[in-house]
């Protein structure tokens, strides 16, 4: 019985022996193979917290669906970011301001019927994510421009609801890896250059081109789609900003944007579009599913507030052209309403009306009294759209245009360095606005040359200028294959009229909140003194450089012009950021403003979770 027991406590132990040599082998090769995975993400690829979660090293699971704080170094007090963790997968097309998880969790109530839920509702600081947002698995850096425009990978956006949904439409097609994009859309399924030289067919426009000898530049399109509309229209010089909500048709403004398309995500709900007045010189809706009779045609106005004089509204939709009772019934009524508001039809075919606006004030001061709807108030500011809500009213032209019977712009391109009439309205001089013109030539210029060891032409594509002033650092890059969203702060001068004047887009935006985009979309942000603004306005940095990595591509730049104080932080953050630094020059010699002389570009590198690095092999 003893012999037995000896006999069975031998064995025991020789299993004991077993499974800690084997535990130790396995800890020599892993560790090996986390120094080689290291030594691998320095290359460019580095892997994210799904990996590190799959090995048993996050802690608590809990923490995946909660806004985590950044990792600090020991005995600091905060002003360090060691670290950020990675987003849990889900979030990987979070949009912090166009949340609907915020929105239930949160119990705002709001009226669907006017489409608040659509419209922007950010997270206060303590339900922010403070972590980076991983790409989707299987990402791959974007097909570039101009093939972008008619195919994208389909692992960058692994939605394919839309392509199944509008099958009959061709919106878009699933073809083996790639999604593929004929140029169809609702209301024009064999294509949209055929749509567009339709339309400019109707209104006798030379050479059937909807540009009119430069005097058509800026374009909106809501309810865009997947934005073929304005992806064609960009081979005649017109620049559209397509415009749709994050709704049931999910992703179509990421598909835009994927493409190289410029395009933003907003609603015509309560609030007004972020657009000056008179931005526009034609409006599109196509089966753009818009009730334009409600709450006594607001949305409409808005459109009529933000097109210039003289511009063109065309209207695809079934009331166009129906025969049943509904649609000649909401046909007589928008008849009656833009009558009202003084639009005339300049063309009317098929299925397709375009109303023009008229080119001054004439017609408003002749309406009866009492006509509805009335001219807004004397003391209502046309521009300010931030936060601002709607009103169902006419804007009247300013006195300016009013005289000249309508907006006084060169065609273009002359309109991009030719100053605009605008330009007074700030105190600008032509020379003012030359200088800047020229300044930003030269800064663009310099950019380049420290870009040059890392970018080919067709390397860039979306950019976007995050404090654009007058506009000069997109004007400076009119000759390359680019588009630039340009953004002009809400709390300072509000320029962006100037800049929609210059014949370039933009919008407003407040960099204390995210911005209205997907993450991903834009190959360059150009970074001037937006880190020392925030700074003053008290909001925090770390949270708009999380930001900046959000809307970034994997490899895309980040161009910092800042003081020196602003650049040492940020070169702080690099490592917590995965980003790396590619120059840095002292700028100061080309600057008449304080405290912008440092120059400093960062590239954002590759880095994968293990599901995608597993697709990606």
């Amino acid at each position: 019985m003893r012999g037995r027991s000896d006999e069975a406590q031998k064995k025991r132990l020789v299993t004991v022996v077993v499974l800690a040599a084997l535990f130790l082998g396995f800890l020599y090769l892993y560790q090996g193979s986390s120094s080689g995975s290291e030594t691998y993400g320095t290359s460019a690829i580095e892997y994210g917290a799904k990996s590190l979660r799959k090995l048993g090293f996050s802690g608590d699971d809990d923490t995946e669906d909660t806004p985590s704080k950044f990792g600090q170094e020991d005995g600091e007090d905060g002003s360090f970011a060691k670290s950020f963790p990675v987003c849990d997968d889900r979030h990987s097309e979070l949009i912090p301001c166009l949340d609907r998880n915020l929105i239930y969790q949160t119990r705002l109530k709001l009226d669907l019927s006017l489409m608040e839920h659509y419209e922007r509702h950010c997270p206060p600081p303590e339900r922010r994510y403070n972590c980076l947002i991983p790409p989707p698995s299987g990402y791959k850096i974007p097909i570039k421009w101009p093939i972008s425009r008619d195919e994208v990978w389909k692992a960058n956006i692994p939605h394919t609801h839309l392509a199944h949904e509008k099958s009959d439409q061709n919106w878009m097609v699933v073809k083996g890896e790639k999604i593929m994009f004929p140029g169809g859309g609702t209301h024009f399924h064999y294509g949209a250059d055929k749509y567009i030289a339709s339309i400019a067919n109707m209104l006798n426009f030379s050479n059937d081109n909807l540009n009119n000898e430069g005097r058509l530049r800026t374009v909106l399109d809501v309810g865009c789609g997947v934005a073929s509309f304005g992806g064609y229209l960009l081979s005649s010089g017109i620049m559209a900003m397509s415009l749709a909500p994050n709704d049931v048709h999910q992703n179509q403004i990421q598909f835009a944007l994927e493409r190289g398309i410029p395009a933003y995500l907003g609603v015509l709900g309560t609030k007004r579009l972020p657009y000056p007045s008179r931005s526009f010189e034609f409006a599109h809706c196509s089966r753009c599913r818009i009730d334009w009779l409600q709450r006594d045609g607001i949305l409409l106005l808005e459109l009529d507030r933000l097109l210039r004089p003289g511009g063109y509204f065309a209207y695809s939709s079934p009331e166009a052209y129906a025969q049943d009772e509904e649609d000649l019934r909401i046909w007589r009524e928008i008849s009656s309403l833009v009558e009202r508001m003084c639009w005339k039809i300049a063309a009317k075919k098929n299925q397709t009306v375009v109303w023009v606006k008229p080119l001054t004030n004439d017609c408003y001061l002749q309406r009866p009294p009492g006509t509805l709807p009335p001219l807004c108030r004397s003391d209502d500011d046309p521009d300010a759209v931030w936060g601002v809500l709607m009103e169902a009213c006419i804007t009247p032209y300013s006195d300016h245009d009013h005289k000249v019977g309508g907006s006084g712009l060169a065609p273009w391109p002359s309109r991009l360095t030719s100053p605009p009439p605008r330009l007074a309205d700030f105190g600008y001089s032509d020379t003012t606005f030359a200088k800047d013109t020229e300044l930003w030539r030269n800064r663009v210029e310099s950019y380049w040359k420290l870009l040059s060891p890392k970018i080919e032409p067709d390397t860039l594509r979306n950019l976007m200028d995050m404090k654009a002033n007058l506009g000069s650092f997109a004007a400076a890059l009119k000759e390359k294959d680019v588009w630039v969203m340009n953004v002009v702060p809400e709390d300072g001068p509000n320029t962006l009229k100037l800049i929609y004047d210059r014949g370039l887009i933009g919008t407003i935006h407040n960099w204390c909140e995210a911005f209205s985009t997907y993450p991903r979309t834009y190959d360059l942000l150009h970074a001037w003194t937006a880190v020392s603004d925030i700074e003053r306005k008290g909001c925090s940095t770390e949270d708009l450089l999380l930001e900046m990595d959000r809307i970034l591509r994997p490899t895309g730049f980040i161009i910092f012009r800042d003081k020196q104080s602003v650049i040492d932080l940020v070169k702080k953050y690099l490592s917590a950021l995965r980003w790396e630094a590619v120059a840095a020059t002292n700028a100061s010699s080309d600057t008449d403003r304080d405290g912008d002389g440092i120059v400093f570009i960062v590239q954002k590198k590759i880095w994968l979770t293990s599901g995608s690095f597993g697709e990606s092999k």
